[in-house]
C-alpha cells in the first residue's frame, strides 16, 4: 500500500529555513517522478519542485534558488530543503508520488507559515 507522510513543517520567521520531508512507502524505486506541491488559502495546488528517477530536477520559478529538492532512496525519503523563506511561501505543502499508467498518490500535507 502506497503511504506518503509529511513531516518539518511549522512556523518561521522572514528569511528563516524549514526542511520538510516526505516518508515513502513501500519505495521511492517504483515511482517515476516524486514532488512537492503546495497550496495557499484560496489558491489552487501548483508544483514547488520534482525530481525524477535519474535524478533530473525541476523547480517552479518562485522556489529556484531558495529550495531543493531530494531524496535518500535507502531510507525511503524525499526532501525539500527551504531557505529565505518570505511570508508568499505560506501554504500547505504535499508530497507526490507519480509512476506511469497510475493515478498520483499525494500526502495529506503539512502546514509551513511563515511570519512577516
Amino acid at each position: 500500500q502506497v503511504q506518503l507522510v509529511e513531516s518539518g513543517g511549522g512556523l518561521v520567521q522572514t528569511g528563516g529555513s524549514l526542511r520538510l520531508s516526505c516518508a515513502v512507502s513501500p519505495s521511492i524505486n517504483i515511482f517515476n517522478v516524486m514532488g512537492w506541491y503546495r497550496q495557499a488559502p484560496g489558491e489552487q495546488r501548483d508544483l514547488v519542485a520534482s525530481i525524477t528517477t535519474s535524478g533530473r530536477t525541476n523547480y517552479a520559478d518562485s522556489a529556484k534558488g531558495r529550495f531543493t529538492i531530494s531524496r535518500d532512496i535507502t531510507k525511503k525519503m524525499v526532501y525539500l530543503q527551504m531557505n529565505s523563506l518570505k511570508p508568499e511561501d505560506t501554504a500547505v505543502y504535499y508530497c507526490r508520488a507519480e509512476r506511469n499508467f497510475d493515478v498520483p498518490y499525494w500526502g495529506k500535507g503539512i502546514l509551513v507559515t511563515v511570519s512577516s
